[in-house]
């Protein structure tokens, strides 16, 4: 059987009612939110549970989830969130990144929402403070849209003589008019010259991509958002259909032909959040958890996809990759 299929066949099970109440007991339910779809990010999810486990919690020993899957569609977030709010959920796990944060902070001031990867949590409003969040809302933020100068300077290092970068965003992101606004100052602040490409589902990938020769673009910076990580074999065929090198803010697209990533590790994003959770059904109060935010970030090369663009990867960006795939 297939990855692709295994990972249905999971999504399918994580979709599967949960059972009676008194079969149940007096386990407690935890409410997963996610953004994206079972088949692609099913093993964020397995992160998760993994956090949980070290916190002493297991899914159907002492422990019940309900999963809730928006397939790239943000709109149907607050009608999801709502769906598990009603189910007398302990905690709310927002996945995914700023539209399923939002969504679950817009849906409950009660109940504890712990969120996976948004980027500027502060600025976004979930939270008072990194240090002290302040209300029933805390996570692990995402450092992603952070780290864009850093995935730039890469490029440039790699194609030098790149005069124009495109910056793919979705256009459904509920902060991507500020998202554009940074992407910009970042430009002008690095005298890049960067045309904003804005996608509403992967149906736009090869239409947008095609814009090509029209803005000069010779090489992609691909910023973070649930839909470009779940959608990511669309994406990496059509940027190789386009003959266009980019850059990931995670190492999933690098891994199935994406050129190259920089940024943390998702699953380990989500396995932190999972600990967060334990430590909630424990009796600790998301008011005092702290936003935790990674520390360890890593670059990944595809070397193999490198070959098939005809570029040459410089000897010292290689010594600086954690990963090189061949």
């Amino acid at each position: 059987m297939r990855r692709r299929e295994v990972l249905a066949a999971l999504g399918t099970a994580f979709l599967t009612p949960p059972c009676s109440a008194s079969a149940q007991g007096s386990k407690p339910l935890i409410g997963y939110l996610s953004s994206a779809s079972p088949a692609e990010v099913g093993h964020l999810a397995a992160a998760l549970r993994s956090g949980l486990s070290q916190s002493g919690f297991s899914e159907g020993d002492n422990l019940r989830m309900e999963y809730r899957w928006a397939e790239d569609r943000y709109d149907r977030l607050p009608s999801l969130a709502a769906e598990l709010l009603s189910l007398d959920i302990r905690v709310l796990v927002a996945a995914g990144g700023p539209a399923s944060a939002l969504a679950a902070k817009e849906a409950t001031q009660n109940v504890p929402v712990v969120f996976t990867g948004p980027t500027d949590p502060v600025g976004l409003g979930l939270v008072r403070s990194l240090n002290r969040p302040g209300a029933n809302v805390t996570g692990v933020a995402g450092l992603t849209t952070e780290l864009d100068p850093k995935r730039l300077e890469i490029l440039r290092e790699l194609i030098p003589q790149a005069g124009v970068i495109g910056a793919l965003v979705n256009s459904n992101r509920p902060n991507v008019a500020a998202q554009t606004s940074e992407l910009q100052k970042i430009g002008m602040a690095i005298q890049q010259q960067i045309v904003v490409l804005q996608v509403a589902s992967e149906q736009d990938y090869d239409t947008v991509l095609a814009t090509k020769d029209q803005h000069g673009i010779r090489a992609v910076l691909v910023t973070a958002d649930g839909l470009f990580n779940s959608r990511r074999r669309e994406l990496v065929a059509a940027l190789a259909r386009h003959g266009l090198p980019a850059a990931f803010p995670f190492r999933e697209p690098a891994q199935e032909g994406g050129l190259l990533s920089y940024g943390a590790s998702l699953p380990e994003i989500y396995r932190e959040a999972g600990i967060y959770v334990g430590r909630i059904l424990k009796g600790e109060s998301a008011a005092e958890l702290p936003v935790a935010q990674p520390t360890k970030f890593e670059l990944i090369i595809n070397l193999k996809t490198a070959k098939a663009l005809g570029l040459t990867i410089p000897p010292t960006l290689l010594a600086r990759a954690d990963e090189v795939i061949e």
